[in-house]
């Protein structure tokens, strides 16, 4: 029993290894293949594309700003007084006319300074007058008396005639300066416009210097730009000079000249105006180290000129402003460029990647200056990183093919 134990542990092992060897033998001698078989040429994916024709593009640049008006000022009292009577339009918020009487004051004191100086006047024209008949008869004293000789001044009373016509001068300033201060007892209105924010009222006594309320012009509003540095070529800039001459016979051609501007807002509901980029500043600013643009809004508060409701102060909006017509532009979506510098195309129903180079975008647009031509399929659909070469359908198949060509064939006609 014990020998057959040892036997099988002898062979067991050396079963095994054989069979190992024979097991390796018959793979090496029967190695696996494998079908090899050519890439297939069917499409992989099917895509939208767009057929790039040339056209004429309108640059459209995006600004933001805040509204302020072009002419404010500072109300001051140049005379002292109590405040008698205010307009109803004088607070914050209301309008008024060139001319309309803002406040007044008390006048009494000033319509009596003005009877004492008409009184000193008259009774400096009485000496005047008295002056004058003296004159006249030294002159007669003289031609009776005077054998002849020149009189002298004195003898004329020529240095009394003198003074008496100074005294009426005089008086004539002093009714005139009294007068002034009447007239400056009434606050008026130097244009039409709107109060920003009154500082007295009714029955408060000021001194002269006194500050009575802040007001602006409402002819016209404007709003600072900021232009970012790579839309400055296509901006029409309204900075050329001209000569005292060349502005009069250009005034009225002004603001044709100027760039239109949309200035919107959101704050009370969606809010556009009508403006125009009126002037360019005269310096880049330090800190943002861009050029900015002033436009205006003709008459903010006139329904007539504009349907949206009023302006306010401060308020900040958005600017679209027109800039260059750019001719023959090849204009792609800014969505189908990747990485900001290539774009795929279909040729040959193949993908193709295409290196590009902008000569402007937006938000949403691009303009192609190098890299594309007219004519060719520029890809829509998002794809990510895809190779070269892949095999794509496009959208629309053979009948979207032949309206393409149609298109391409008629914009090439008519930019001829």
């Amino acid at each position: 029993m014990s020998n057959t134990i040892k036997v099988k542990k002898i062979l067991l092992p050396i079963v095994i290894i054989v069979v190992t060897i024979v097991l390796m033998m018959m793979i090496f001698k029967n190695p696996p293949t494998s079908k090899q078989t050519k890439p297939s040429k069917a499409a992989q994916m099917t895509v939208v594309t767009t057929t790039l024709i040339p056209q004429n593009y309108q640059v459209i640049v995006q600004s933001f700003g805040i509204v302020k008006p072009r002419t404010q000022s500072v109300l001051f009292a140049q005379v002292s007084g109590k405040i008698n009577k205010v307009s109803k339009q004088f607070r914050a918020g209301g309008f008024f006319e060139q001319g309309d009487i803002l406040i007044q004051l008390d006048d009494r004191d000033y319509r009596a300074e003005v009877k004492i100086a008409q009184a000193s006047l008259m009774s400096a024209k009485q000496s005047l007058q008295e002056e004058g008949a003296r004159v006249k008869q030294a002159e007669a004293d003289w031609q009776r008396l005077g054998n002849g000789q020149t009189p002298n001044a004195l003898v004329l009373r020529q240095p009394q005639y003198e003074a008496a016509k100074a005294q009426v001068l005089s008086g004539e300033a002093l009714l005139d300066k009294v007068k002034l201060s009447l007239e400056r007892t009434k606050i008026v209105a130097p244009y039409a416009g709107r109060v920003l924010k009154k500082h007295v009222d009714i029955g408060q006594v000021i001194s002269s210097n006194t500050q009575l309320a802040d007001i602006f012009a409402v002819d016209y509003v404007e709003i600072r730009l900021p232009i970012k540095n790579k839309d400055l070529p296509m901006m029409k800039l309204p900075e050329e000079y001209r000569n005292a001459h060349e502005k009069s016979e250009a005034e009225g051609n002004e603001l044709s000249m100027s760039s239109n501007v949309v200035i919107s807002s959101d704050l009370m509901g969606e809010q556009i105006w009508q403006g125009k980029v009126v002037r360019t500043e005269s310096a880049i600013d330090e800190v943002s180290q861009q050029l900015y643009v002033v436009a205006q809004i003709i008459r903010p508060y006139d329904s007539e000129y504009n349907q949206g409701a009023q302006i306010k102060m401060g308020q900040y909006v958005t600017a679209h402003i027109t800039g260059r017509d750019i001719k023959n532009a090849l204009v792609i979506p800014s969505s189908a460029i990747y990485q900001g510098s290539y774009v795929y195309i279909v040729q040959d129903n193949l993908l193709m990647r295409k290196y590009i180079q902008l000569g402007w975008k937006n938000g949403t647009e691009s303009i192609v200056i190098g890299g594309l031509n007219a004519g060719d399929e520029l890809v829509l659909t998002s794809l990510g990183q895809v190779s070269s070469g892949t095999p794509v359908a496009i959208a629309g198949g053979k009948a979207n093919k032949i309206l393409k060509a149609k298109t391409v064939a008629l914009s090439k006609a008519n930019n001829e």
